[in-house]
């Protein structure tokens, strides 16, 4: 049991979901199904008490699935060595009413070390503040697989479409002391006067509210989500409300923000700083990009319409990815959009969020977690990010039907850096120019051909380029003598995945702003 299949039980805790009982209410609200399974390491727990489910409802009505598997089930037992796998975000402190505690209280006070979870909780006002109470109290989290989530999320859909709109009266009494950033709480000296009509009227038009901007109800409705906060009898913005509807929101944070750069390939280059409301950054982005650089992609007429337009839409997700997701508490730094002749990079604060890994990024796969829930939130309603998620899915797909290669996700502190590559053959130029000047026409075609995929066979590249096997491996062979790729597998399964080698260094400046 010490090596444990994580798949096995996360698929496992997903079937045991299926079997929740909702509880009958007479306000319509919908009970989230939920899973979980415990996996005991002691090699001196008996065979069949080594793996214990429970799901939420099993023996009483309203009952989670945490709680039943730790204090109806296990009560008497020790659970020091567990492992719990749960498919929804254990409830914060708080989050439940007096006397109640919220389960990931219980998993603390249960002594358990490592969790699994499937999904965040959706509600903004308690998203992720369950992990990062376990997190903070030294539980390792993990999160299920990204295919897994979005059986979970399917699941529950009417549970996740209705959490974001109940219970706005009690986050007005009583605020979740889990603390994810400082900006959710207000800002000194900000009002509510600050913030724009015109970015508030986008919100409620495009996210479809049906109260109006100034009337009390959309006030509450903010409230809720938590970009304000009522002090005495007035409305005050907190720190989210000011960055995403704020006129000025570098005035009280200056790391608010997007610093774009274009360096042009005559040497010169054009700064711009998008500093207004940032529900409004990603488009006027988009504008100015599409205003100074109007032939993006050098390509044949047939596709290059087609392609420029993926192109933007990647850039657009980008820059949303950078604000929604970025540390706010490195106060230094801004994001940055930094133009060259071959690339777009998207420069954004901070590590990927816990315990999102660089690799999981690069991947394509990682699970879907949010630094910033309640930016995602809003983002995700003006139809500017996936509902869940980094969007890292809708990246890929528009770079493999545009042809460029797949972006990159490199770490370049304090920045967590993507880089989209402007047309299929700027991935070579951003090559080493010694490993360059020393790949042939075909080499450098294949090179080109691999990075527009996660991983090729060498049947791939011979239908690619038209050749025969044996040539097909000797441009492999060349590739892999030059650590562009990697072999991975044997045999038939053989397949060889790109490695991305540094980028060379670039006339950009990274000084924090």
């Amino acid at each position: 049991m010490r090596g444990f299949n994580a798949r096995h039980f996360m698929e496992k805790a997903i079937e045991v979901m299926r079997k929740s009982i909702a509880e009958p209410r007479e306000d319509g609200k919908a009970s989230p199904k939920v899973g979980a399974v415990l996996i005991n390491l002691n090699i001196n727990t008996p065979r069949k008490s080594r793996v214990g489910v429970a799901y939420r409802g099993e023996l009483r009505h309203g009952d989670h699935a945490e709680f039943t598997l730790l204090e109806r089930k296990n009560r008497d037992r020790k659970l020091d060595d567990c492992v719990l796998f749960s498919t929804l975000e254990p409830c914060a402190p708080n989050a439940r009413k007096h006397p109640k505690l919220g389960c990931a209280e219980r998993i603390v006070l249960a002594r358990i070390k490592e969790v699994w979870v499937g999904i965040e909780d959706p509600d903004p006002t308690v998203d992720r503040k369950g992990i990062k109470y376990l997190q903070d109290s030294g539980v390792t989290v993990h999160m299920f697989d990204r295919d897994l989530q979005e059986v979970i999320r399917e699941e529950n859909k009417e549970f996740f479409a209705q959490a974001l709109e109940r219970a706005a009266s009690a986050a007005e009494e009583q605020a979740p002391e889990i603390t994810l950033s400082p900006l959710e709480k207000t800002l000194e000296l900000s009002q509510i006067e600050d913030l724009s009509g015109e970015a508030l009227e986008a919100y409620r038009s495009i996210a479809k509210i049906v109260e109006d901007v100034q009337s009390a109800a959309f006030r509450r409705r903010l409230v809720q989500q938590g970009l304000l906060q009522k002090e005495g009898d007035h409305f005050v913005p907190t720190g989210f409300g000011l960055l995403l509807f704020g006129k000025e929101p570098r005035t009280a944070m200056r790391q608010a923000g997007l610093l774009g750069t274009i360096h042009f390939p005559n040497g010169q280059e054009e700064p711009k700083d998008f500093n207004g409301p940032q529900v409004f950054v990603p488009e006027q982005a988009i504008d100015w990009l599409r205003n100074k650089l109007p032939n993006l992609i050098d390509r044949s007429n047939s596709r290059r319409v087609e392609t420029s337009q993926s192109l933007f839409e990647l850039v657009r997700e980008g820059i949303v990815n950078a604000l929604v997701h970025r540390d706010y508490s490195i106060q230094g730094a801004k994001c940055q959009l930094v133009v060259t002749p071959d690339t777009i990079d998207i420069r954004s604060p901070g590590r990927p969020v816990d315990p999102i890994t660089l690799e999981q990024m690069q991947s394509f796969g990682a699970p879907l977690l949010s630094r910033n829930p309640v930016l995602h939130y809003v983002f995700a309603q003006m139809e500017m990010a996936e509902e869940r998620g980094l969007g890292l899915k809708s990246m890929k797909r528009h770079a493999e039907e545009a042809g460029l290669p797949l972006p990159r996700y490199t770490w370049e502190d304090p920045y967590l850096a993507l880089t989209l590559y402007r047309s299929p053959d700027s991935v070579s130029r951003t090559l080493n120019p010694e490993v360059l000047a020393k790949l042939n026409t075909d080499q450098r075609a294949a090179w080109e051909f691999l990075t527009r995929k996660e991983a090729v066979t060498s049947h791939d590249l011979m239908r690619q380029l038209g050749c025969d096997e044996k040539k097909a491996q000797r441009i492999l062979n060349k590739l892999l003598e030059f650590r562009l790729i990697r072999r991975v597998g044997k045999g038939p399964a053989t397949r060889y995945e790109v490695i991305r080698p540094p980028l060379p260094p670039r006339n950009v400046t990274l000084t924090l702003k």
